[in-house]
């Protein structure tokens, strides 16, 4: 899981050097919906027993009632439009560091939202991992605005994506509790693109799409099927298996294999602050992770 998402970053960003960033994303979108669609409408025709910690992983035991709809409907638009919108924009005009360094320090945002919304106390430690995890996102986003002189724009909109990511994983604890995880990710994903498609079709009229690389359609194919429903599908099955906690400790790993592909692929610097700041990220996500009145975050995917 953590090797998809962290490639994903370089392989999604390489791809806009031919298709335009909103029409590549509308793309995977449509294709991840379709397989997810498929795949729940398999299962509930044919069910599984529950052996294994299998069904309660993809199947929903319980009917939709009308607040479940308005709910996914309402983490469709969030979670799935904006945030789409906002991280593909943002990583389009910054560089993969900065992306996955700032969507690396959701959990921060997950708790201080939660204890906004008083639904759980924010202790003395998770204060400490956020202001360390601020800290060093600082550092690295600062020190590239200083130094390249580049807008942030970019930036601005990944912030704006994490803030999506954060209120669609707190909207979405009640409906995973009475349903199947994957099928709430499916349905909330399908009304996300059935709404972001129209938005974003003059970007995909505009696109020449015979004149598309293989490579290209493959990085289409990898980050719809692998970084949506692949991805998404070992993430709750670990849930299932080895629990939240010790699930969550592998998201860590995303941003470093972000950077470091980043670097070999897309010749992106990465320097001391760099280093520096990512290890205060980090540091400060895993403070927050171990304060014990904040549960682990919902995958936050790239």
């Amino acid at each position: 899981m953590a090797l998809i998402w962290g490639t994903n970053y370089s392989i999604v960003k390489a791809a806009f050097r031919e298709i335009d960033p909103q029409a590549f994303n509308a793309l995977r979108l449509m294709i991840a919906s379709a397989v997810f669609l498929a795949i729940i409408g398999v299962l509930q025709l044919r069910p599984l027993r529950a052996a294994g910690g299998v069904a309660t992983v993809f199947q929903t035991p319980t009917r939709l009632t009308r607040r479940d709809l308005a709910e996914l409907i309402g983490l469709g638009i969030v979670g799935h439009f904006l945030y789409q919108y906002f991280f593909i924009g943002g990583l389009a005009r910054t560089t993969v560091a900065n992306s996955s360094l700032m969507l690396a320090a959701t959990p921060v945002v997950i708790g201080l939202m939660s204890a906004a919304f008083g639904q759980e106390r924010v202790g003395p430690r998770h204060w400490a991992g956020a202001a360390l995890s601020m800290l060093g996102i600082y550092l690295v986003v600062g020190h590239d605005v200083s130094l390249h002189g580049r807008g942030i724009t970019g930036d601005l909109m990944m912030v704006a994506a994490v803030l999506c990511w954060a209120a669609y994983t707190l909207g979405a604890r009640r409906l995973v509790s009475r349903h199947s995880p994957v099928g709430v990710t499916g349905l909330s994903m399908a009304i996300g693109t059935l709404i972001y498609v129209p938005v974003m079709w003059p970007h995909l009229r505009a696109v020449r799409w015979g004149a598309i690389s293989a490579s290209a359609w493959l990085s289409v194919a990898y980050s719809a099927i692998f970084a949506f429903v692949v991805a998404y599908t070992i993430w709750y099955a670990a849930v299932r298996q080895i629990g939240s906690a010790r699930t969550s400790v592998y998201s860590n790993i995303i941003p470093l294999v972000a950077m470091a592909t980043a670097v070999m692929f897309l010749g992106e610097r990465f320097g001391l602050t760099h280093a520096v700041g990512a290890a205060a990220v980090l540091a400060g996500v895993a403070l927050t992770r171990t304060a014990p009145a904040v549960r682990p975050a919902e995958p936050c995917e790239p």
